[in-house]
């Protein structure tokens, strides 16, 4: 049984245009965590993230304060069901949608 995980996440408050995407970009490399980042329309940032759950845990701290400019005001984490999961081979900032 594997203990990687995949989890949707999304962040709302002062989280566009403060170097969030990047700052989560550079943090999930650092701890291995594979996925993808972008803005939305509605001004959040919605990511998916997929790694060991210690990895993630320390990728979630880090998004619920995010930049030092970035105000975070809600964030919401729902894990992937296995079947709708797949693999990642890096991290990387996506389309806004």
């Amino acid at each position: 049984m594997s203990d990687t995980v995949t989890l949707h996440v999304s962040v709302g408050g002062l989280v566009q245009g403060v170097g969030y995407r990047e700052g989560l970009r550079l943090e999930a490399e650092r701890l291995g965590v594979t996925g993808w980042v972008r803005n939305r329309r509605d001004g959040t940032v919605e990511a998916m993230i997929r790694g060991r759950r210690e990895a993630l845990d320390a990728l979630l701290g880090w998004a619920r304060v995010g930049p030092p400019a970035a105000r975070v005001a809600r964030m919401t984490v729902q894990e992937v069901p296995a079947a709708l999961q797949r693999n990642y081979s890096a991290f990387e900032r996506v389309p806004t949608i």
